[in-house]
């Protein structure tokens, strides 16, 4: 198939401008976005987007989970679309950029090929897939795990937040539910262009991450139960303390990580306390121990000593304690075809780039099973997202969407 030529580029400072005014919707306190999926904020969010895909002759589709397509049309009726796209919504502190920068990378193509008057023998779709962040209703990419038959739609459905809200009665409140099966498109390829989200990029002064293969993760809830007793009266060889408990574990899980360096992390994020009282010894922690590996026999390795020396640990301190594992999904190996596209559009603009990791979970990861997959990253100022302070550049955003047009427009096939 004939490639872009490297005079083909996108409008940096309309895709600038995009962004900045997709910005405005769902502000958060520090200069980044609270916009959460399927909330107020969220709609306004798609209806804008929605009115700029139709300024664009695009037409839109929407699915039963809220997923919103927009097709520019291709000159065979039989082709199978490329699809491209990322998410819209932002966690409760999010930045500008993460999953934005996908969305409205893709449009930005659609913009670039009307002004360009080219047309393509597939049809394009850019798509913004619902709750990819997962931060008010877990777990994350989780339309795009329906689509992709990981999830049942109907537990979909019944996810709650925190004040009992069920993500299906939610979706229906701010009218995004769509008519369209889940699932029933079928792709010709997926790309997906993201902040890295990781400071590799940054610190290496590449301007693309060709993304060969995306982090396995895995969530193992850790409850250990002690006994809540006065911390001033209860003497030491008395006390069964389950916050000391989960320090030696999450000591134990950093030391588990480092064993499997350089690429395997693990920590605990989510953390609850029990009765959480200045004067009173824990009796009951929960909290969610985060392993991730490229490996899928390391995940399973650092999953198997979490258990056992956790254990042995608990069973030291006279303490109980409880394994279960509330998310996870296999590492991905996405597709050698779209790998190369990325990659040649890089080299094409004479752009430095570097094969990398996906560290975090991506609705990229999901699709890779049901149809080619790969990412474009571009670096972020010191590595920094799902923080309010997450910043790109213009030139960073630029150079990301030029490399993701040609990927794109080159396997859509440009009709002479």
């Amino acid at each position: 198939m004939a490639a872009p030529g490297a005079n083909l580029q996108i409008d940096g400072a309309r895709l600038w401008d995009s962004l900045m005014e997709m910005a405005k919707i769902g502000p958060g306190v520090a200069g980044g976005n609270n916009r959460q999926t399927v909330t107020d904020e969220d709609g306004e969010g798609r209806d804008l987007f929605r009115s700029w895909c139709e300024a664009a002759g695009m037409t839109m589709g929407v699915d039963t989970m809220g997923t919103m397509f927009a097709r520019r049309e291709g000159t065979d009726p039989d082709a199978l679309p490329v699809y491209v796209g990322s998410h819209l919504d932002t966690q409760p502190t999010g930045g500008k950029y993460d999953g934005i920068l996908g969305v409205l990378g893709g449009l930005e193509i659609i913009r670039t090929l009307n002004d360009l008057g080219i047309k393509t023998k597939h049809p394009i779709v850019v798509t913004n897939w619902t709750n990819e962040e997962g931060t008010r209703f877990a777990p994350a990419m989780l339309a795009s795990g329906v689509f992709a038959g990981i999830h049942d739609e109907d537990w979909a459905y019944a996810r709650e937040d925190a004040e009992g809200k069920t993500f299906g009665a939610e979706l229906e409140r701010i009218g995004w539910k769509g008519d369209e099966p889940v699932g029933s498109r079928k792709m010709h390829a997926f790309f997906e262009l993201h902040i890295e989200q990781g400071p590799i990029l940054e610190a290496e002064g590449k301007d693309i991450g060709v993304v060969t293969h995306g982090q396995g993760l895995s969530w193992t809830q850790v409850t250990v139960t002690g006994k809540e007793s006065h911390t001033g009266s209860t003497p030491m060889p008395m006390r069964k303390n389950a916050g000391l408990g989960m320090a030696k574990i999450l000591q134990l899980v950093d030391e588990i990580a480092w064993s499997h360096k350089p690429d395997a992390v693990g920590a605990a994020g989510h953390i609850d306390v029990h009765p959480n009282s200045r004067n009173v010894i824990p009796g009951k922690v929960v909290f969610t121990v985060d392993f991730r590996s490229p490996d899928l026999s390391v995940i399973q390795d650092m999953e198997r000593r979490l258990k056992e020396s956790g254990q042995a640990i608990c069973d030291e301190m006279g303490l109980s304690v409880e394994f279960e594992k509330v998310g996870g999904f296999d590492p991905v190996t996405f597709d050698e075809g779209c790998v190369t596209a990325v990659r040649n559009a890089a080299e094409r603009l004479g752009y430095s780039h570097r094969n990398i990791i996906s560290g975090a979970g991506h609705d990229a990861c999901w699709i890779n099973r049901v149809a080619p997959t790969s990412m474009v990253m571009c670096p972020c100022v010191d590595g920094l997202s799902h923080n309010e302070a997450e910043e790109i550049s213009p030139e960073w955003a630029e150079k990301g969407a030029n490399v993701l047009f040609h990927a794109v427009v080159e396997t859509a096939q440009i009709v002479e």
